[in-house]
């Protein structure tokens, strides 16, 4: 394949001794800062008495401890900056998980950095300077729309900010009208879009559109080829998260036999999430990553919930770098829905604020035609009218919709059950029903 093909190709066809020479020399620099800046490394490093000293090869990772979500969440929002925060230029945040999101801030050269590695998983996706990209995120404080955005404008792209509120008619004007030819969004989204065609009689056809690049949500090889399928493009899976740079961490080259992950930025494991112990390469896992570059918030070993297996063999399209898997599941309960994150326990939450409903609910994941749907089933009180009291349950329900969009940015559609009918003696249904094609 032609080096045109990679963005980078001093840094993504590195020879492995010396990308590993690299890695370690990364390493070392970035614990000894975390050592000295950031509390919770301090404290965590002595506690587990590592010795700085004798980390001289990527096997002696091992001897360090994890970083976990709840680390970071009892963090918030700047205990773990490593940096004064003068010196921090952006700042994001993730999904808020019982109230408190994770919040991470960059550096200019943070940002630097991350924009080229954009820039890298863009380029690998087949992106080019010559490409119309519409993005069709959402543009608030996750950093999806904004990673990809200047990652984008780096290669010399024309970039169309859609967001992913604009109307679906909207959106799909935008496509024929400025001849879009790269859409970047979610699988969900993209399957609604599908839906807006059918019904706006848009052949894909008249649309210019070559290429689409996922993000923010899993998805499934049937779920790929149908949307290519359908809307006679090539659609690319790529991978990042909240805590650890957002878009720009790994992405599929146009052989599709894996994500490519940017191990001059991140050091990978997989490991056993019961034992903790590393895994050997092409085994299930899950994923932790090890920033190696980042000056305003690094982080040591972080368990992401993904699990995933890698692939250290030689890849065609030149590229040395490990390859993961397509993320399968995770090892908590977190559900993905149109691209936003949230756990059962939040939902629980909401329904105990609202007079009338039980604590008793199912969580029903579905798909209609090409469009994924999210039900909230919940018992009402035995105290509230029957079910044909239809003006009391409806103000009932609005309110519960509305708190849903308002907390988690989830457009859920709330159906009520008799009460006792969500548990009985013998047990409940599944709190969570997935019914989803994987």
């Amino acid at each position: 394949m032609s080096q045109k093909a990679l963005y980078n190709p001093a840094c993504e066809a590195l020879p492995r001794d010396e990308l590993e020479q690299l890695q370690i020399e990364r390493l070392q620099s970035t614990l000894n800062r975390a050592y000295r800046n950031v509390a919770f490394y301090r404290t965590a490093f002595d506690t587990n008495c590592v010795n700085l000293e004798k980390i001289r090869d990527l096997r002696a990772m091992r001897d360090l401890p994890f970083t976990t979500r709840e680390d970071l969440l009892r963090s918030y929002p700047y205990d773990m900056f490593a940096v004064p925060l003068r010196d921090i230029v952006r700042i994001h945040s993730g999904f808020a998980i019982a109230g408190t999101p994770v919040v991470v801030g960059y550096t200019r050269n943070d940002l630097r950095n991350w924009t080229e590695c954009a820039a890298r998983v863009l380029t690998a996706g087949g992106i080019t300077e010559h490409d119309v990209v519409q993005i069709a995120l959402d543009y608030g404080l996750l950093p999806g729309a904004p990673g990809f955005q200047q990652g984008a404008e780096l290669i010399g792209a024309s970039v169309i900010p859609a967001s992913m509120t604009a109307a679906m008619a909207r959106q799909i004007a935008i496509m024929k009208d400025f001849k879009t030819t790269a859409l970047i969004s979610t699988p969900s989204h993209v399957l609604n879009i599908m839906a807006g065609l059918e019904e706006l009689d848009v052949h894909p056809e008249r649309l210019n559109l070559r290429l689409a690049l996922f993000g923010g949500e899993r998805w499934s090889d049937e779920l790929q080829r149908r949307i290519e399928e359908k809307l006679h493009i090539v659609a690319i899976d790529t991978y990042g998260l909240t805590a650890i740079m957002g878009p720009g961490v790994a992405g599929e080259c146009p052989l599709r036999c894996g994500l490519h992950i940017n191990e001059d930025h991140f050091i990978v494991e997989v490991i056993d999430p019961k034992s903790l112990e590393p895994l050997e390469p092409g085994r299930e896992g899950e994923l932790v990553l090890t920033t190696i570059t980042k000056e305003g918030f690094p982080l040591i070993r972080y368990r992401t919930g993904d699990i995933t297996s890698v692939n250290t063999e030689p890849c065609a399209c030149g590229r040395t770098l490990v390859r993961m898997a397509r993320v399968s599941r995770r090892t908590d309960d977190l559900i993905f829905f149109h691209g936003v994150g949230f756990f059962p326990v939040q939902i629980e939450r909401i329904l105990f604020e609202a007079e009338g409903v039980s604590p008793h609910y199912q969580i029903v994941l579905d798909r209609e035609g090409d469009v994924d749907t999210l039900e909230i089933r919940v018992e009402v009180l035995e105290n509230i009218p029957s079910l044909d009291e239809i003006k009391t349950l409806e103000t009932l329900r609005n309110q519960v919709v509305k708190r849903i969009k308002a907390v988690l940015n989830l457009d859920a559609r709330v159906t009520f059950a008799e009460p006792k009918s969500l548990r009985s003696e013998t047990g409940a249904p599944p709190r969570v029903l997935d019914r989803r094609p994987k």
